[in-house]
């Protein structure tokens, strides 16, 4: 068996950053739609977070004139926890950006890119949501909030694209900790796809291999339901509201996460996804290897992937 415990330095997935280039348009999708809430706005950006996240915010929504992803944030589990991930990263050769101020949402954060071009940063310090009005408020105490529109309970995974998956797993391994839970091997050879976890969940981020010749591009950002009747309903709100859904709902073979995938206004590809209760306790976990022919058998339930699902990411590329 192969010891893959990670270092538990980093505690989960705290928010990710998505640009847009049509704000106002994609603020209302992620509102009034998708149903997270609005903590603050400034001049550049929107604060949002699902109704059961604890932090100040897990999706920062900022203006731009393109589309795809700023930045990852990952808190680490204690100041002491965020200084050994610094020392590990910037012995790593990894590209460092170095200590920022933060923003909004949390302390000052630690910056660092994968050779890809996707930027992330560690923190510890973090500002915890506060109800400020009966509306916010849940009407039970160990809830972080009240529910909305199609209610994503909270922030659940990221997929990222690269050209070399298997780089980018030593990346995370590297400075994240993280460990591999299931992967994709092609036939010749290559790392299709690898799905990470800094703790006891199935995953917080994948990364799959990129087809559309970009570099650094956001595949999906993902909420977690509470259940999948959640997401059934979810289809009928975007159907309403002329959301573009690509996909779904159906079952993922690997992970077997129950989905729905959306494009925002912005074209940014977003899902809604039910894990169930399926948890990695075991230390020595043995990543799952999935096949290519595995894979040419489409989902779960036989659904077979759509060819938009393996071009389409943020930014576009220029053709």
């Amino acid at each position: 068996m192969t010891i893959t415990n990670p270092s538990f330095d980093v505690a989960h997935l705290g928010h990710v950053e998505m640009l847009t280039d049509k704000y106002h348009e994609s603020l209302d999708f992620f509102t009034r739609v998708y149903g997270l809430v609005l903590t603050a706005e400034d001049e550049t950006s929107a604060y949002l977070r699902a109704w059961d996240d604890y932090e100040f915010h897990t999706l920062k929504l900022t203006r731009a004139e393109t589309t795809g992803v700023g930045h990852i944030g990952y808190r680490c589990a204690s100041p002491e926890a965020l200084d050994r991930r610094v020392a590990v990263i910037e012995a790593s050769g990894y590209k460092t950006y170095g200590w920022v101020d933060g923003d909004l949402g949390h302390g000052r954060a630690f910056r660092f890119a994968d050779p890809f071009g996707h930027v992330f940063e560690l923190y510890y310090d973090t500002n915890w949501f506060e109800a400020q009005s009966a509306a916010e408020k849940a009407a039970l105490k160990n809830t972080a909030s009240a529910f909305r529109g199609a209610a994503p309970r909270r922030i659940d995974h990221l997929n990222l694209l690269s050209e070399d998956v298997g780089e980018f797993r030593r990346f995370m391994e590297t400075c994240l900790g993280s460990r591999v839970t299931e992967y994709i091997e092609l036939d010749n050879g290559r790392i299709g796809g690898c799905w990470f976890t800094v703790n006891n969940k199935t995953y917080d981020l994948a990364c799959t291999e990129e087809h559309g010749g970009g570099m650094g591009r956001l595949h999906h950002l993902t909420y977690a339901t509470d259940q999948r009747e959640d997401i059934l309903r979810a289809a009928d709100i975007f159907l309403q509201n002329g959301v573009h859904i690509e996909t779904g709902p159906h079952k993922h073979a690997i992970q077997g996460t129950f989905f729905l995938y959306v494009w925002e206004p912005a074209g940014n590809r977003v899902e809604l996804a039910n894990a169930g209760a399926r948890l990695i306790l075991a230390p020595d976990w043995e990543p799952v290897k999935w096949t290519e022919s595995d894979r040419k058998k489409g989902q779960a339930w036989g659904l077979k992937t759509i060819e938009s699902f393996h071009t389409h990411g943020t930014p576009p590329v220029e053709k």
